[in-house]
């Protein structure tokens, strides 16, 4: 007698596979003429399809029950997500673009975070009540990366090759690719402190001087530097393997156009084993990997990775609509609903467009106020704010009192998951 398997597995492929169906359909309509980008549609439609609706997608019994469990497949989704969007972020650069456009970029990225993360912490201190400076700086450094993610939706399309000078567009693509990489040592200094300094250290030993050592040493040297190092060097390996290969008619059309994305993938998976930065890594390997710009000009006119793309970016946003903790935005213990839609709204407006408005006469790819208010309000939080969210979660698990996981970072891991999903959903 024949029966209905109504799985998991088959609801989320008829779930995915449908809404990408029917989203294609219109898709031009919706990105074109309504400027409606795919990530606010996916979104909604993982909304839609979540236990608080549909219940079609159903995240927590994919993870067993276990919260844990989903927050790791959380991180390895956005890390997925990452990697292979900055991979193909660094092959639409020109030939050796980091280095000469290093004086915008070295602005953007010095001072430019850095008032972007104190401002967040700022606002967030001043919103969220009860919340230590510390811990706000840790808060606020989860949100100072631009998203590479989100940030192509604004230099991609009919809406920008009307109004986004080709510049411009670079200068936007490189920043929210190096800067997504670049938040580890703000989180860090607030993580490290915290763990060996507040609450007097508990359960910990070294103090002040242990947390810096780990700041400079293990979040600089080994995190940093060790994936900038890393991707460059296998970025130059496999664009000299892949001229070996073609000059020697070895590979196919096909496994040339994925062979940026299989990059990814690899470096992922590497950096990951080694735990050191595979996002900056990925960044670096692309921009590596076309520093003679031949395999960009090869590829320009192909539609194989803004497909692969795509598809990636649509599942992670529906994933996001799915998992994200809409019920604890109105219903929790860190900050009342009066006082987090204002964080959301100032966040927006003060996080990033003071700063690049007041650095932008030093940076040429941004000629007119217009476009240093455009390049500061559209520097989006998002899938790198999420990332950080559970990479901090992961290391708070860890700071711990006889097994049991301390006060003060129980505290900051409910502030984080509150405050950090609520300005990646306004920011989206």
């Amino acid at each position: 007698m024949p029966t209905l398997a109504i799985t998991n597995f088959n609801l989320v492929c008829s779930t995915l596979g449908g809404f990408i169906t029917l989203f294609g359909l219109v898709s031009y309509l919706f990105k074109e003429r309504f400027y409606l980008s795919e990530a606010l549609i996916s979104l909604l439609a993982g909304v839609a399809f979540s236990p608080h609706a549909a219940n079609f997608i159903k995240p927590l019994e994919f993870a067993e029950g276990s919260q844990q469990s989903l927050d790791t497949i959380t991180l390895y989704f956005t890390r997925l997500v990452l990697g292979v969007q900055l991979v193909l972020a660094g092959v639409q650069l020109p030939s050796k673009y980091l280095v000469r456009e290093w004086k915008s970029l070295a602005l953007l990225l010095g001072p430019g975070m850095t008032a972007m993360w104190v401002s967040s912490s700022l606002l967030i201190w001043a919103l969220v009540p009860n919340l230590s400076f510390l811990h706000s700086l840790a808060v606020g450094a989860c949100v100072t990366p631009t998203d590479p993610v989100l940030s192509n939706s604004i230099v991609k399309g009919k809406f920008a090759d009307k109004n986004v000078p080709k510049g411009l567009q670079k200068i936007i693509i490189a920043e929210s690719g190096a800067n997504d990489g670049l938040g580890y040592p703000f989180l860090f200094f607030a993580l490290y402190i915290m763990q060996y300094v507040d609450d007097s250290g508990s359960g910990q030993t070294g103090g002040a001087s242990l947390a810096m050592q780990s700041w400079f040493a293990e979040t600089w040297g080994y995190t940093v530097l060790l994936s900038i190092v890393y991707g460059a060097a296998v970025g130059w390996i496999a664009k000299e393997l892949l001229h070996w290969a073609e000059e020697n008619r070895f590979v196919d059309r096909e496994s040339f156009l994925v062979f940026a994305i299989a990059l990814a993938l690899f470096i992922v998976g590497t950096c990951g084993m080694i735990g050191s930065d595979d996002v900056l890594a990925c960044f670096i390997a692309g921009n590596v990997f076309t520093t003679d710009d031949w395999f960009r000009v090869e590829t320009l006119d192909d539609s194989l990775q803004p497909t692969i793309d795509m598809l990636l970016n649509l599942s992670i946003f529906m994933w996001f609509g799915a998992v994200c903790p809409w019920v604890t935005f109105v219903k929790n213990d860190v900050i009342p609903i009066y006082r987090l839609v204002p964080l959301g709204v100032l966040i927006l407006l003060f996080r990033r467009v003071p700063i690049v408005y007041a650095m932008h006469w030093k940076i040429p790819q941004i000629e007119e106020k217009q476009q240093a208010l455009f390049v500061g309000f559209f520097g989006p939080i998002g899938v790198s704010a999420v990332f950080y969210l559970y990479i901090s979660l992961e290391f708070l698990a860890q700071v711990t009192v006889d097994g049991v996981m301390r006060n003060d970072a129980s505290r900051l891991a409910e502030v984080m998951r509150v405050v950090i999903w609520f300005l990646a959903m306004c920011s989206i």
